[in-house]
């Protein structure tokens, strides 16, 4: 029989010698009873002294289940998923527009299904788009087609490739991670409670993605901008781009939370769009091993760097706050998409072994703290575009982040010299008030010191904040019903962040496999 044992608890640098005594263990058995013992989730416990390894493990059994126990059941055996047949398709060919991960997902899903997808990117691809990178955030050189935000691999592609998720779809999160896998990923994402990829392994995995949609019948072009739809009789009959009229009856629109021109392009072509809140802050660093310290009572090799997630509930006139995109043993970066206008995020290689760790804090802001537009449903955006021209201006103008000292951003004292030890270098102290919304501003300065108390052991003077942290999610939802189109345009499929209906790289690579799906199943 096969039975799955959960709860396993093992030291941190446990051996498979150790997992298969502790199955034994579980089972009441000695280990030669147990065959082909195979890990399927892993998780970190540091809820006690130190940390410890919990465990879910499938094994062969030639024994008997001597007693009840809700953390050992037998299970079925796994039947391999049935082969794929590709159906013959004589319509036009799909368009996919962006080249994130519910791009990338959705152009694959058609292509293994003998769609033929043709997918645009108004960025570079990924070797030229990270050298291109660099110079940004060593000289400061922007380009406003290929950047840290726009370009294959999406605005994921320099981050932490964290890949948890909140969605209970357990079978496309397997499809998805056996496809990363298939392309290049450890298969240990497969197994741990909070896997991540790192910008290193994203700049190897990303192209292998590609190559696989074209090996299939798809087709991927870079250096090529959306300008607008054509529509015929409310649905979709083609797209221009690129000086070319591209006919198709189907277009898959996965051009991030970034793509402002495109929210305008919709709704000057009276796609149906709403507001959305969303949330803006700052990007804190603290020193690594404190946040190790914090969480395990110290460093442990074999779990690599500790990370953190911290909330505090709405509290008089403060509103709620939380962390986001933490990044152990990570970098704080510098991020523009057009001229004059700059944010901020984090990033970590897959080692996650730098220094310093970061994360965003967050404060929601509604519909009703955005400002006039001369098209309402844009106004989200203009509320970012002022944070981020009042953060471009803050740090020199010439793309340097704004930086104060979180004890100076507290007392609202005069910005003094940075620390020389950070992992920006290219940052200029700054007074982040004059960044920030000052709700923004009222609700950190009151929020930041309660919530670092879950923290014990980080020292207020050695944290350091960025601003500003604008582009979370977007401010604006592309409307689409139960089929998955636009609500009103047949034809268009809004797909992942930038369309409202994502946040991160798992669910935005799940939101494209079920737009590809949603598709196939309208013929």
């Amino acid at each position: 029989m096969i039975v799955r044992i959960s709860q396993l608890n093992l030291p941190p640098e446990y051996s498979p010698r150790q997992l298969l005594q502790a199955a034994a263990r579980a089972l009441r058995s000695n280990p030669e009873a147990l065959s082909n013992l195979t890990t399927v989730r892993r998780s970190i416990d540091a809820r006690g002294r130190s940390p410890r390894i919990t465990v879910t493990a499938d094994v062969t059994f030639s024994g008997t289940l001597r007693r009840r126990d809700r953390n050992v059941r037998e299970i079925e055996p796994q039947s391999p998923p049935p082969p794929l047949v590709r159906a013959p398709h004589n319509g036009p060919r799909p368009l996919v527009v962006g080249a994130g991960p519910a791009g990338l997902m959705a152009a694959l899903a058609l292509a293994e299904s003998g769609r033929k997808p043709l997918l645009i990117e108004r960025g570079e691809a990924t070797g030229p788009r990270a050298a291109r990178v660099t110079g940004f955030w060593k000289q400061g050189t922007f380009d406003r087609e290929s950047n840290v935000l726009y370009g294959e691999g999406g605005a994921g592609l320099f981050s932490d490739g964290k890949l948890t998720s909140r969605s209970k779809d357990r079978p496309r999160i397997r499809r998805f991670f056996e496809t990363l896998v298939a392309c290049g990923a450890s298969p240990d994402i497969l197994i741990d409670a909070e896997p991540h990829l790192g910008s290193d392994v994203l700049e190897a995995l990303v192209p292998a993605l590609r190559h696989r949609i074209e090996s299939l019948g798809g087709e991927v072009r870079f250096g090529t901008r959306f300008e607008r739809l054509e529509i015929e009789d409310g649905a979709v009959r083609g797209a221009v781009f690129a000086e070319e009229t591209f006919r198709t009856d189907c277009c898959v629109l996965a051009t991030g939370h970034s793509a402002r021109d495109i929210y305008r392009m919709l709704a000057e072509q009276g796609v149906p769009l709403e507001q959305k809140p969303f949330a803006v802050g700052v990007r804190l660093e603290i020193p690594q091993p404190r946040i190790d310290t914090a969480q395990w009572g110290g460093p442990f090799p074999a779990l690599g760097s500790a990370s953190f997630r911290l909330t505090r509930r709405e509290e008089g006139d403060a509103r709620s706050c939380y962390s986001f995109c933490m990044c152990p043993g990570g970098l704080v970066i510098a991020c523009a998409s057009s001229e004059g206008l700059l944010t901020t995020n984090g990033m970590s290689l897959s080692k996650r072994d730098l220094p310093f760790g970061n994360a965003g804090f967050l404060v929601p802001v509604r519909p009703d703290d955005f400002p006039a537009d001369s098209v309402p449903v844009l106004a989200g955006i203009e509320f970012q575009r002022r944070m981020e021209a009042a953060a471009f201006a803050a740090g020199g103008s010439d793309y340097s982040l704004p930086a104060q000292r979180l004890t100076e951003f507290l007392a609202e004292a005069t910005p003094s010299a940075l620390p020389t030890e950070r992992s920006c270098t290219r940052a200029r102290p700054a007074a982040l008030r004059e960044v920030l919304p000052e709700f923004v501003a009222d609700t950190l300065t009151q929020a930041l010191p309660k919530m670092l108390r879950g923290l014990r052991g980080v020292v207020l003077d050695e944290g350091l904040l960025y601003a500003g942290e604008t582009r979370s999610s977007s401010p604006v939802r592309v409307l689409r019903g139960e089929d998955s189109q636009s609500t009103g345009l047949r034809g268009l499929y809004p797909c992942g962040e930038g369309s409202g209906y994502a946040g991160g790289i798992v669910s935005s690579g799940l939101d494209g496999l079920r737009i590809a799906e949603a598709i196939l199943t309208a013929g």
